[in-house]
């Protein structure tokens, strides 16, 4: 239960922090931030264990910089989803 919580809370983080790193305007709902966020944790820490040893001693930057990342293109991917067929002014 404290796994989830944590997951929640981290994705809330991560998933605002690629929505300040996004591309242009992005206006989404909070609960599709915070989805793209733990999406962007999950499938960040799997690219980084699949494309590096999983031994990193202490606090890893280096796979939380690949979750912002993945948390920014979905964050972006998702705005743009969200804006088709609406008329941008």
């Amino acid at each position: 239960m404290l796994d989830l919580i944590l997951m929640i809370i981290g994705g809330a983080i991560i998933g605002w922090v690629g929505m300040k790193l996004a591309r242009g305007n992005v206006r989404i709902p909070t609960w599709l931030t915070v989805a793209c966020g733990i999406s962007g944790v999950l499938i960040g820490n799997f690219l980084y264990t699949l494309l590096f040893k999983d031994n990193t001693p202490g606090f890893d930057w280096w796979r939380h910089a690949w979750q912002v990342v993945v948390a920014a293109v979905l964050v972006t991917a998702a705005a743009n989803y969200r804006s088709k067929g609406r008329v941008r002014v």
